[in-house]
């Protein structure tokens, strides 16, 4: 490199480490927070994730093991998280490494909670996909139980006070299902996602117990213009038992419920309450059908 390229380098450096004036010197590591992800899904599901095929012969050395590992990385990254939006630097205060330690062993007390959870919610996949095969298949395979079971992982912080954290997991869990659920949300046991793709959640959403939701369909605000004066308001719907939601379906706004044991049908876009054992449905629209020329290929 030449002097005079040399002298542009450093000026640019200088230029750009003078643009992080504020930055935050303790954040979370987000690889550190997949790695954690996964290691809860092995306590979730042992047997099903490990990184080679051996047998667990003594499950509980493994389990102890793998939480005593599980505990250190979590309290970590949430005293990291903690601390996130202060100035400090260099390593976590007492206050934020005590905060940590009990908020990691709380989180570990749920994990029993959360695993009954998912085990319901692989019930609901299995009776409601009649393409799946065993519970097995849906465990290692199914976009919509990875998406719920980061989601419940992600819950369970939220509700502990965890920043951050929550919403990198369940957005690590979007982009690779396309399944968008705030950890903010509500959602009972026996939850069934069939496909996943194009699903939203939002974060004030209230979901009941044997609900089922296919894909494209959104739980959302009528509106977001109001910005950061809407925290904390409730406006996402509400839907109750043994609700079932097609594809590709809107339902809007904090005021909204949809009673229970209602199905909604595919492309509804619904803004106001439906009562309990409704039946909601968009008009077939007329089809045209016409035979094709024979150079249909050269027309189209």
């Amino acid at each position: 490199m030449q002097d005079n390229e040399q002298g542009n380098l450093e000026e640019l450096v200088r230029s750009v480490v003078g643009s992080y004036s504020g930055q935050p010197s303790f954040l979370p590591n987000k690889n550190a927070i997949i790695e954690i992800l996964d290691m809860i899904r092995k306590l979730l599901f042992p047997g099903y994730f490990e990184d080679q095929n051996t047998e667990i012969t003594d499950l509980y050395f493994y389990v102890g093991s793998l939480m005593m590992t599980l505990g250190s990385k979590l309290q970590k990254e949430i005293c990291r998280a903690l601390l996130h939006d202060t100035s400090v630097t260099g390593r976590c205060t007492e206050d934020a490494e005590s905060a940590s330690a009990r908020i990691s062993y709380e989180f570990l007390n749920k994990i029993p909670k959360i695993r009954a959870l998912l085990l319901t919610d692989v019930d609901a996949t299995l009776d409601g996909d009649p393409a799946a095969r065993n519970r097995h298949e849906i465990i290692f395979a199914y976009p919509g139980i990875y998406a719920i079971s980061v989601f419940r992982i992600a819950h369970e912080l939220h509700l502990l006070g965890v920043p951050l954290i929550p919403r990198i997991m369940t957005e690590h869990a979007h982009s690779i299902t396309g399944v968008d659920i705030h950890p903010g949300a509500e959602i009972g046991h026996h939850f069934f996602i069939d496909h996943g793709t194009g699903i939203v959640v939002g974060e004030t959403t209230q979901i009941g117990n044997n609900v089922k939701i296919y894909q494209g369909v959104t739980l959302g605000a009528l509106s977001t213009r109001g910005g950061q004066s809407l925290r904390g308001t409730k406006r996402h719907p509400t839907l109750e038992d043994d609700v079932t939601v097609y594809s590709s379906t809107s339902i809007l706004g904090g005021d909204t419920v949809i009673g229970r044991g209602a199905v909604i049908g595919s492309n509804a876009f619904i803004i106001k309450s439906v009562a309990p054992e409704t039946r909601v449905s968009i008009k077939d629209p007329d089809l045209n059908y016409r035979a094709l020329p024979k150079n249909a290929h050269e027309v189209l």
